[in-house]
């Protein structure tokens, strides 16, 4: 095989992709990247030791955060960024070992995992390399799914801190254990309980992560509130702009003041229609599209350029290509890279400015309004309401439909879940899962949406810090005791992290789909079973009543 990846829903066969990524990522480039977080596992391991000596390194912490980010699916295909990348991590964990051994302290090279001790001569040693440290290097089944999930909950982990650093919010705690889980994949004296407690400590830590960015977020910008976002277009050209960094958002919009350019969100940047901040900017019009697989038919009808500020990047056509910008942890091959924030502070997005005051506007593809900016704020203001719904009987429960969207057919599912839920019962989502049913009119309940979107995956904080509240005010000691079924979609790591944190909370019967995550073996797939309920989707039918079973008893 060319490679072997099998850390996103769509992996080939539900089994790993070993030819080329379904992503659309080449060989070449997935076997860098596993040899990137080989070694950043191996600066880990330093860290580790330089931890017990007293030593907290910000920048190495911050490098192996922003590496693992620009792993996750859809975010970075580009080699040469990855070779440039590795030579970086060498020259990193060369840095923490010296801090390391300047303390006294000596480990034995007898001791070391090759991860923190191997040095290439050349570049040219880094394709060579990479196809000896990828996932199946663990032989044990159970073992290297447990390595598995723990190192892609720490991958989404490592988005949302990444997201929240550049706003200034950050917890040492957090990057303590993304630094202690990437050690903890090398040590073969963990067996599976071991490694069962870090990934559920993975959980707790992404539950801290997601608030630390709601602090970050909400602090900047302020509380979302209820909007109805625009979906149509205007007769300026437009610079659309996706992703989940609100950072580059709101430099986006200042940048574009009194240019006589229009700003649209696309994917998981629509919940930035409902920040106070940002509704202050009279040339942010709205959301243009649907959920990111298909943009290569979007991107297209958009006439003007595109910034892509975190992962869900499609390998974009020709025929739009060269209206694709990248920045952050994001790149392609041929595309134009908006480097990082210069002594200002800032970005620098004047180029992609310039190119749309040449371009069209936008191509209409709908038109009307869809509602957002139901984050726990604006739900829990309602909180009285709510639970006075759910003691007359108006409201007979929740269903969480969180997480990710994809390509496969199979996920028109939760669309069919949304259409056929009781008029009774309020969906509450976040993720761009959203795109299958948020443009259904399912009505309101006592002027409640049937449809509550708090936002982007990371915003499922919201989502918990709800049914906390809501336990709290109705006196329910047991989060499962509510009327609240999850019934949970996932496609890449974020969501992973997502699921995590859900588990961490003692979270019970959750059912997860469209398919069960090829990494996690039939072992540790029982023992999650057996602890936690946790279940695939069925048919519309059979879950439908399921989750009323879940919310009425």
């Amino acid at each position: 095989m060319s490679m072997f990846c099998y850390q996103c829903q769509e992996t080939a066969g539900n089994e790993g992709c070993t030819v080329k990524g379904v992503c659309g990522k080449e060989p070449e480039t997935a076997n860098l990247q596993d040899l990137l977080i080989w070694l950043l596992k191996g600066i880990s391991y330093y860290g580790e030791k330089a931890k017990e000596e007293g030593i907290r390194d910000e920048k190495t912490r911050l490098f192996i955060t922003e590496s693992l980010f620009s792993t996750i699916t859809n975010a970075n295909f580009d080699d040469e960024w990855f070779k440039e990348r590795i030579g970086q991590a060498l020259e990193v964990r060369e840095n923490i070992r010296k801090k390391y051994e300047a303390t006294g302290a000596e480990t034995g090279n007898a001791d070391l995992p090759e991860a923190a001790t191997w040095e290439p001569t050349e570049t040219d040693e880094f394709y060579e390399k990479s196809k000896e440290v990828g996932i199946l290097t663990t032989e044990d089944e159970d073992i290297q799914s447990l390595r598995e999930l723990l190192t892609y909950g720490i991958k989404g982990i490592a988005a949302y801190a990444d997201h929240a650093y550049v706003l200034n919010e950050t917890r040492q705690e957090i990057f303590d254990f993304i630094q202690k889980g990437l050690a903890a994949t090398l040590d073969d004296s963990l067996g599976i309980d071991d490694l069962l407690n870090l990934v559920l400590k993975a959980g707790s830590t992404a539950v801290e992560t997601m608030e630390t960015l709601d602090k970050a977020n909400t602090e900047a910008y302020g509380n979302p509130e209820p909007t109805e976002v625009n979906l149509g277009v205007r007769d300026n050209p437009g610079i659309l702009i996706s992703g989940h960094d609100l950072k580059d958002m709101e430099e986006l919009l200042e940048q574009t003041k009194g240019e006589g350019v229009d700003v649209y969100t696309h994917g998981e940047m629509l919940p930035a229609n409902g920040y106070p901040a940002f509704k202050e900017y009279d040339h942010f019009v709205g959301n243009y599209g649907n959920s990111w697989w298909k943009q290569n038919e979007e991107f297209e009808k958009f006439n003007g350029p595109i910034l892509m500020t975190t992962n869900c990047l499609v390998p974009p056509e020709d025929s739009y290509k060269d209206r694709v910008y990248t920045t952050g942890v994001v790149s392609f091959p041929g595309l134009t890279h908006v480097e990082g924030r210069g002594n200002d502070g800032q970005k620098d997005f004047s180029e992609i400015i310039d190119h749309a005051k040449d371009t069209a506007p936008p191509q209409e593809l709908e038109t009307g309004f869809i509602p957002g900016g139901f984050a726990h704020d604006a739900v829990l203001s309602k909180a009285d309401e709510i639970i006075n719904g759910i003691q007359s009987g108006d409201i007979r429960g929740f269903v969480v439909m969180a997480g990710c969207d994809g390509r496969h057919a199979t996920r028109d599912y939760y669309k069919q879940i949304a259409r056929e839920l009781p008029e009774d019962t309020i969906i509450l989502t976040a993720g761009c899962a959203k795109y299958r049913y948020n443009k259904l009119d399912l009505g309101t309940i006592n002027g409640i949406p049937r449809i509550l979107d708090a936002g982007q995956c990371n915003d499922s904080y919201s989502l918990i810090k709800i049914a906390k509240e809501l336990a709290e005010a109705t006196g329910v000691d047991d989060i499962n005791e509510l009327p609240i079924s999850y019934d949970i979609a996932w496609y890449e790591q974020k969501a992973v992290t997502v699921l995590l944190a859900l588990l961490s909370l003692g979270i019970e019967g959750i059912r997860l789909g469209p398919t069960l995550p090829a990494f996690v073996s039939e072992n540790v797939l029982d023992t999650l079973v057996e602890e936690l309920n946790i279940k695939p989707i069925s048919t519309v039918d059979e879950d439908i009543q399921g989750i009323i079973s879940d919310i009425t008893n």
